[in-house]
């Protein structure tokens, strides 16, 4: 059994955030949180406090934790800071291994297969973690990091302002993305993503913040793991 630590709990937070599990303004009660992981309030404390320092959460006074709404400006810096990580990413790879073109191609299977399924979370987690899979295996590991927030946070924005950019789509850019990647023309993939990213921006309904309702019940289904497809053999 895994050892539980504030990290622990902060990344399956950020995890069910990715899936789209946990919705702008949904309440994370303290006593809850501590229930859901076996552990103390103090613990769960931390991991919020690491949390609201990345930005995913906030305190508010007399009501407990919150995760973030974005709002319209931070949303746009969100994506525009996306746009500068991942195109620089693009812009210095060199032309990649095989075992990386593999290893992505891989993914997308991951991403069709979760489209073609019923898991609405698996889908919108692997179609967020494809940018993070990206960075890993082209070497920026603290970019991935990095890039793993910001992820988060434009998908915060996507489930706040409701984007209408379809599953679907976002599947077969990716693939485009890799496609550029294997023929070595790393200057069509840095163009892709661009356009990729902008795609999802452009998709949000910003004119209408329909944030979920705080729904305290849903907490312990909303930070179940994700169910990761098996790595290849």
């Amino acid at each position: 059994m895994a050892i539980v630590s504030p990290t622990v709990i902060a990344e399956q937070v950020v995890e069910s955030i990715l899936a789209q599990k946990l919705a702008p303004g949904e309440r994370l009660g303290e006593q809850a949180l501590a229930t859901h992981f076996g552990v103390s309030r103090t613990m769960v404390r931390e991991a919020l406090m690491q949390l609201q320092a990345r930005g995913f959460v906030e305190v508010q006074s007399k009501r407990g934790w919150f995760v973030v709404e974005p709002s319209v400006e931070e949303a746009r810096d969100a994506f525009s800071a996306r746009r500068i990580v991942e195109s620089g990413i693009l812009n210095h790879a060199g032309k990649p291994l095989q075992k990386v073109i593999r290893r992505l191609r891989e993914h997308i299977a991951d991403e069709q297969r979760a489209i073609d399924g019923a898991d609405a979370a698996t889908r919108a987690f692997l179609l967020a973690d494809f940018h993070v899979c990206l960075a890993e295996q082209m070497g920026h590991r603290l970019l991935s990091d990095m890039l793993r927030d910001l992820t988060a946070r434009t998908t915060l924005a996507a489930t706040l302002f409701q984007s209408k950019h379809e599953a679907t789509q976002s599947c077969a850019e990716h693939g485009e993305i890799v496609a550029a990647l294997e023929a070595g023309n790393n200057a069509l993939a840095r163009t892709l993503m661009l356009r990729h990213i902008g795609n999802v921006e452009e998709a949000l309904e910003v004119d209408q913040a329909n944030a979920q309702p705080d729904a305290s019940a849903r907490l312990r289904t909303s930070l179940a793991p994700v169910a990761r497809p098996r790595a290849a053999r």
